[in-house]
């Protein structure tokens, strides 16, 4: 089975930086995105970075310029530098793994979530 381990998440000033892993074990097929979610207290989940198995990047404009996603193939782990954070970024930060399995359909696999709080 697929399974996702996050590290990294902690508490850090505004201005600072954190650097987010997820290590993945099990099956994964060829065609996939992964991505990174937060969710902070009150709101709605947010993807906000995803990269694609051909290391294809994409941003949500809240993170644009700040945060950098990367892949490591060969340790199967996806990465998240976190620049300039502001107490807004603070959240549970999940990471994810969607493997595509057909046209518009797809699986979901998660890891436990991490959670990163800005402030002074």
């Amino acid at each position: 089975q697929v399974q996702l381990v996050e590290s990294g998440g902690g508490l850090v000033q505004p201005g600072g930086s954190l650097r987010l892993s997820c290590a993945a074990s099990g099956s994964i097929f060829s065609l996939n995105v992964m991505g990174w979610y937060r969710q902070a207290p009150g709101k709605q989940r947010e993807l906000f970075a995803t990269i694609t198995s051909g290391h294809i990047t994409n941003y949500a404009d809240s993170v644009k310029g700040r945060f950098t996603i990367s892949k490591d193939n060969a340790k199967n782990t996806v990465s998240l530098q976190m620049n300039s954070l502001d107490p807004e970024d603070t959240a549970v930060y999940y990471c994810n793994l969607r493997i595509l399995v057909g046209i518009e359909s797809w699986s979901d696999y998660w890891g436990q979530g991490t959670q990163v709080t800005v402030s002074s």
